[in-house]
């Protein structure tokens, strides 16, 4: 069955809605989407991704953090887009999202993009087989090696035809990520599920509906590397991928008792002082290295102070100040405004996962 509305004007629907349970206590405060990887949040990937695909009329539902989106996102001329911003009243699922922005799509067919996924690659040619296609939907899938935990996906050749939420035994290992693409009949399945157990509107009970409507519902397993980055070690997972194609740009400054080795980025108004930066490692605007060791694989925002410290294969977020920490920090998440301190008695080492505003003396 063929699908209404020229493909030709495809738009794109980022969701950045939601509470982001498994990431706090970085999410408490601030919404997960905005959680920066190379110093960038998640978020503005979605949307670059996107944008560098043709669609550009974008629509982004927002929750309870829409203020800090809006603030981040702005109008997406920023981007070489257009948004409009899409309140989901609570958090009742991704069909539920969905459900909400009819208004805005209308009858065009769109992207739907969950706004803390990461796609190394990007979108292009799956925007590319939709729009050439005569399909009513299109499901992007990854094999991970725990499908139970995601929607599982069953194919024939490659028509989706069985979608099931987490099951206790997969019937593949393809999980579906957080990639679709709709037709206008995606509104008429989300008008006809019921809500799960949870309570949610379900987007995997979407797709099922259409499959068992008769709809033309295909498939495509990506190529290249796909995080969800709901999960802190997902997500340093994914700033580490970030990291590894890092061209070194310093303009930021750095004095001569410093050594800057590999692939470092110094944004602009950083400062470096008698310090060592060991590439890949990317440090913010108007961030202070003092008297410090950053070891690969670094991502510290802006607006931070490391004096007296090492730190390594970690994610600092802005407004942070760690200081004289007496062994080196590893592989931790460190949130918004946190105050780290050390002390004389020095243990072998520290893997942290600090929320926003924390205050921690170190013993």
């Amino acid at each position: 069955m063929g699908n209404p509305g020229s493909k030709a004007n495809l738009k794109g629907l980022v969701l950045a809605g939601g509470k982001g349970t498994r990431l706090r206590p970085l999410t408490y405060t601030g919404a997960k989407q905005l959680v920066p990887l190379a110093n960038k949040p998640i978020l503005f990937y979605a949307i670059e991704h996107l944008v560098a695909s043709g669609v550009t009329d974008l629509g982004i539902v927002v929750g309870e953090t829409k203020e800090q989106v809006i603030e981040a996102v702005g109008d997406g001329s920023r981007f070489g887009g257009r948004v409009t911003y899409i309140d989901q009243p609570a958090p009742l699922g991704i069909a539920h999202a969905v459900q909400v922005s009819r208004e805005f799509l209308g009858d065009a067919p769109f992207v739907l993009f969950l706004g803390d996924n990461f796609i190394k690659e990007g979108i292009a040619p799956y925007v590319e087989r939709f729009r050439a296609g005569c399909y009513n939907c299109l499901v992007l899938l990854c094999p991970i090696d725990r499908p139970q935990d995601f929607g599982v996906a069953e194919l024939e050749g490659e028509r989706l035809v069985h979608v099931v939420e987490k099951p206790q035994t997969p019937p593949s290992n393809l999980a579906v990520i957080g990639i679709y693409f709709f037709d206008s009949h995606v509104f008429d399945a989300v008008r006809r599920i019921q809500p799960s157990a949870r309570g949610e509107l379900e987007i995997t009970d979407t797709i099922q509906r259409l499959i068992d409507d008769g709809l033309d519902v295909q498939a495509q397993v990506i190529e290249g590397r796909w995080i969800d980055t709901g999960r802190h070690d997902d997500l340093l997972e994914a700033n580490h991928l970030m990291l590894e194609d890092l061209e070194p740009d310093l303009l930021g400054s750095y004095d001569e008792a410093s050594t800057i080795q590999g692939r470092v980025v110094l944004q602009e108004g950083s400062e470096v002082v008698n310090s060592r930066i060991q590439g890949p490692a990317i440090i913010g605007e108007r961030t202070r290295i003092v008297n410090a060791y950053v070891g690969p694989f670094t991502s510290i925002y802006h607006d931070c102070l490391i004096a007296d410290t090492e730190i390594s294969g970690s994610v600092v977020l802005e407004y942070t100040r760690i200081e004289d920490v007496g062994q080196r920090i590893e592989h931790s998440l460190i949130g918004r405004n946190v105050e780290l301190r050390g002390h004389e008695r020095r243990p072998h080492g520290y893997t942290l996962i600090l929320g926003d505003f924390s205050k921690l003396h170190m013993p």
